[in-house]
């Protein structure tokens, strides 16, 4: 059974399979050859050439276009490594956490060989995030992996004078990212989810980066966080372009997407600051069932919000099945998380779910105002009473996250879920 997506339709809880459209082209070519020992020959080679290629697109860390790897067979000197390495060393701009997980699972390849060491907790994130980079690579050759090291050190050297030319307000920005873009300015740390064209739905990609981004605005000295998206959607929930499983990944996907989405969450239920969702349009799925695990939701009045589980052959998710009841009681709950009951903002506010509602014409202006005068209170102050707030149910918010993500991997495995999906995608197909 292969499950197929139209581009730009999204729903609830996906696994990604990676296409190997570069695999078909090579092969389609080499068809078109008369059978010979040539042909052979250029066999081997590609093959050489795509394992090694796919052996760092495992990584799934990307590298931007101008920082990608050079496959050449020629392995750098050790003397070139050791320059590279002093080199970023001196380095006075940051690449971004991509480039420096792909500077360090090189660096390690090139010293230690393979990954030998131990995989580190789920909750560990910048260890766990350190060590699948350096595992992906696999027993790709230390010469390789130097010489790897090299090109990308060079590629931040070579894009360094550029850099001085970008305008003042960017140096704000912080690198690194692709479906995010992440500013720090007046005591406020914003992550802003940025596929405006696909109404921020959310990738696998997108999810990793959002972790990475909270473990990092958790550390500055901003005193709140924000989280928002571009465009006119907050988020449509989980994206299902180019969705594709067979029967042999099923398994596997559903049980790295429920690892995935217990990480994900047990991000938010320890985030040690002040969380702040400005909800600038519609919110699907995840997008809203995260919500209660904010400690301010403000939302414009065109915002709406819609969890759709039951008509995808799934459950709830983000510890709604205890949070949603505990905020509006339980029949609200069971509207909203059974049966798919849209919420209008006005609604959304009655029922608790968010904090205040605001015109979609003075929005932006009215929240950010606000946030910037509560960004100058006393930032040890607001920590603290956070924790006052929400440590006593830490412990049970982790428990039934874990829970929730146990019993969606068995959703995803079922043929009923599998269905619901197929029949949401064939109606699409047909508007």
């Amino acid at each position: 059974m292969v499950v197929g997506c139209l581009e730009g339709h999204h729903c609830e809880h996906q696994f990604f399979a990676y296409g190997l459209s570069t695999v078909h082209r090579y092969f389609l070519f080499l068809c078109l050859l008369e059978t010979s020992r040539l042909k052979l020959l250029i066999v081997l080679a590609v093959s050489a050439l795509l394992l090694v290629g796919w052996l760092n697109f495992l990584g799934s860390l990307q590298v931007p276009a101008q920082l990608h790897m050079s496959k050449t067979a020629m392995g750098a000197s050790q003397k070139d490594f050791e320059s590279a390495v002093n080199q970023m060393k001196l380095l006075k701009k940051d690449p971004g956490n991509e480039v420096k997980l792909k500077l360090y699972a090189h660096y390690k390849q090139a010293t230690e060989g393979p990954c030998n060491t131990p995989k580190p907790g789920v909750f560990d994130l910048i260890n766990k995030a350190k060590w699948d980079a350096w595992n992906a690579l696999g027993n790709l050759p230390k010469e390789t992996a130097r010489q790897n090291y090299v090109d990308l050190v060079s590629g931040l050297s070579s894009s360094s004078d550029s850099s001085s030319q970008v305008k003042p307000e960017a140096d704000r920005k912080q690198a690194g990212y692709e479906t995010l873009v992440m500013t720090s300015e007046d005591g406020i740390t914003k992550i802003m989810l940025n596929r405006p064209t696909k109404m921020n739905a959310l990738t696998t990609q997108m999810y990793q980066e959002i972790m990475l981004a909270l473990e990092a605005a958790s550390k500055d000295d901003s005193t709140i966080t924000v989280l928002t998206g571009n465009g006119s959607y907050f988020s449509s929930g989980n994206d299902l372009t180019n969705f594709v499983i067979s029967p042999d990944e099923l398994e596997e996907r559903a049980r790295r997407g429920a690892i995935l989405l217990r990480d994900f969450v047990g991000c938010f239920i320890d985030f040690p600051k002040p969380l702040v969702a400005v909800v600038n349009g519609p919110a699907v799925g995840i997008s809203v069932t995260i919500l209660r695990l904010f400690d301010l939701v403000y939302a414009s009045d065109r915002a709406t919000f819609h969890t759709p589980f039951s008509h995808l052959g799934q459950t709830p998710e983000a510890c709604s099945s205890y949070t949603f009841p505990n905020l509006m009681g339980p029949a609200k709950a069971a509207e909203m998380l059974i049966f798919g009951k849209k919420l209008t903002a006005a609604e959304a506010c009655a029922r608790g779910l968010v904090t205040e509602v605001f015109p979609d014409s003075t929005f932006q202006k009215e929240v950010w105002t606000r946030l910037k005068a509560y960004s100058k209170l006393p930032r040890n102050a607001l920590r603290i009473s956070k924790q006052m707030i929400r440590n006593h149910e830490k412990e049970k918010l982790h428990t039934i996250n874990a829970e929730e993500s146990r019993i969606l991997q068995e959703r995803w495995r079922s043929d009923e879920c599998m269905n619901a999906i197929m029949s949401f995608l064939s109606q699409k197909a047909k508007l």
